[in-house]
């Protein structure tokens, strides 16, 4: 028996070599290897085994956008952001943000109806620029989720102590002596509680989001709440002192758009969730907008109260809210606050577990990682294997690492994502499926990206600041010419963004503005995780997928009866 194994591995060790060897031949062939969408429809998604159950109806994906939205952005970004960035202008970066967020929003909407599966964004750039882009994509969204919730979590625990009554957020975690500063403080509680949402995930779409439903509400009132306590017992002075509005000037406020705008990772999450939703059509576009929307007036609300409370230089960092209402006097409001709190970061964190869990199984289904984790388990209708495992990983991220370190990586990491989708979507209407040659959309993308880089070089420099008009008006003069030139060929869908190409290009301006807003240590970060993720696909990703299509072809010959009859093969 130990000879035949060890025969076995030593072919299996032989056959990966020989693979590693094709490997520039192999990613020739798979790089830019794109599915049609009627292929992400049926037959991908066969390889789950089962079918995901469709029993969500638009409040429930309303509910959903709002609750994944929330808990996150108020509780966890606002005060950081208005004591060293934005001052009391935050609500200014909350609108900036959600307007990029909105643009963005439209782009997923039209994606989401004419290619209704549970891959999100992941799928649309692979149908649109091919394997490499869309895994690449995809790779970052996981990132982007796991270490949002684990930060989440983690401000749980800081919520939940204020809740209590105690003050220091840290009276509940294990400090460590002797690991690195940020990874010292071991919290228990957000491991418990990324657990215990992974169980519940795994049993139910629907129940989970019928407990989304009900928290959402809670959630929502209050809301209210606080805003009309913030308001009624705050000063508008405290908007003007100790040093104006806008304290840092503009730059102060955008660099905190760039940051709050983790405060909207969990629209997109909504999109994953086509396969589970009845009437898609009319449900996506209402779920995904309509959220937006609703979060974005309420995150401006909220940002105004807590500023209104106490002038920005007082706002604490860790438990903003709680810590306000305690220093006007109100201790029982910052116990409720902190219970409210902690609801909503739980709703929050539930939704943004149903997305990367749904992400993960497609990214299996396309044999871009183990296939075991595209597996939906027949009885509960859920990815069982892929909400399991990112349970786990965003568990164990949870109990070491502190909010500070990731906050800024997953900011790089969600606009860059949405900033490529933006670029298919216009690519996808005036390219594919139409007579448009490619270069001129391909120059026009070129020339939007190149000249958003420069506006915000322009802006870096503070001294060149000749470059904002310069480069603003080529922007303008570049679309409008496009827009006349280039015609849109594409039959509209049932859901079409309005206007094109404009909102989607005011979408990659402001993605690539709000990116190059960050601390150059968040490049570096992403730099390492993009570096690691590419070597992962030209080790793993590129020799599965093109081993598993070379698999489906010759089962395709096998059961063709007319050998006269010729294969459709994937565009590239």
């Amino acid at each position: 028996m130990a000879t035949i194994q060890s025969k076995d591995n030593k072919t299996i060790f032989f056959n990966y070599f020989k693979s590693l060897s094709q490997t520039p031949h192999r990613l020739r062939k798979r790089m830019l290897a794109t599915w049609t969408p009627d292929q992400e429809l049926n037959q991908v998604r066969l390889r789950s085994g089962a079918d995901m159950k469709r029993k969500l109806k638009w409040y429930d994906l309303v509910a959903l956008g709002v609750g994944g939205m929330l808990g996150v952005g108020v509780f966890v970004t606002t005060g950081p952001v208005a004591r060293n960035h934005s001052g009391p202008s935050v609500f200014i970066s909350y609108i900036i943000a959600g307007i990029s967020a909105l643009l963005s929003s439209l782009c997923y909407t039209e994606f989401s109806v004419q290619i209704p599966v549970a891959g999100g964004a992941f799928s649309y750039l692979r149908v649109t620029f091919g394997e490499f882009v869309g895994y690449f994509a995809g790779a970052n969204i996981l990132m982007e989720y796991v270490l949002s919730n684990a930060a989440v979590a983690r401000s749980f625990t800081e919520y939940l102590c204020s809740a209590f009554g105690i003050s220091d957020p840290n009276s509940w975690r294990v400090e460590v002596p002797g690991l690195l500063q940020g990874y010292n403080k071991l919290d228990f509680s957000a491991v418990a509680l990324v657990l215990i949402l992974t169980f519940c995930l795994c049993h139910s779409t629907k129940e989970s989001s019928i407990l989304n439903l009900i928290m959402t509400a809670f959630h929502i009132v209050f809301f209210g709440f606080i805003i009309i306590m913030g308001f009624c017992n705050g000063s508008v002075e405290n908007l003007v002192k100790p040093t104006g509005l806008t304290p840092n000037g503009i730059r102060g406020v955008l660099d905190g758009a760039a940051i709050v705008y983790f405060s909207y990772i969990g629209y997109d999450s909504v999109s994953t969730l086509a396969e589970e939703i009845q009437n898609p059509l009319v449900t996506l576009p209402v779920g995904i907008i309509g959220s937006v929307f609703i979060v974005s007036g309420l995150y401006c609300l909220m940002a105004l109260a807590l500023c209104v409370m106490v002038p920005y230089n007082q706002i604490a960092e860790k438990a903003s809210y709680s810590m306000a209402f305690q220093r006007i006097g109100w201790k029982w409001a910052g116990n409720i606050v902190g219970a409210g709190a902690s609801l909503g970061i739980v709703a929050s964190l539930l939704v943004a577990m149903l997305g990367q869990a749904r992400y993960l199984c497609v990214i299996g289904r396309a044999r871009l990682v183990p296939s075991w984790l595209s597996k939906v388990h027949p009885s509960t209708g859920t990815p069982l294997n892929a909400t399991l495992f990112l349970g786990l990983c965003t568990a164990s991220i949870a109990l070491f690492t502190d909010l500070d370190i990731v906050i800024e990586i997953i900011s790089i990491g969600t606009l860059l994502v949405f900033y490529l989708v933006a670029n298919a979507l216009i690519y996808r209407k005036y390219v594919l499926t139409s007579k448009n040659p490619p270069f001129p959309t391909l120059s026009f993308l070129f020339l939007i990206t190149s000249c958003a880089i420069g506006f915000s070089i322009s802006w870096k420099l503070e001294q060149q600041w000749w470059g904002l008009p310069l480069f603003g008006g080529i922007i303008m003069v570049v679309t409008a010419f496009f827009q006349y030139t280039v015609p849109c060929l594409r039959p509209p869908s049932e859901w079409s963004v309005p206007f094109m190409p404009w909102p989607a290009a005011v979408s990659i301006f402001l993605n690539v503005f709000l990116m190059t807003t960050l601390k150059m240590l968040s490049f570096q970060r992403f730099a390492i995780w993009g570096l690691l993720i590419t070597l992962f696909y030209v080790l793993y990703g590129v020799h599965s997928t093109f081993e598993a299509e070379e698999m489906g072809m010759k089962m395709a010959v096998n059961e063709v009866p007319n050998p006269s009859i010729q294969l459709t093969k994937l565009e590239v």
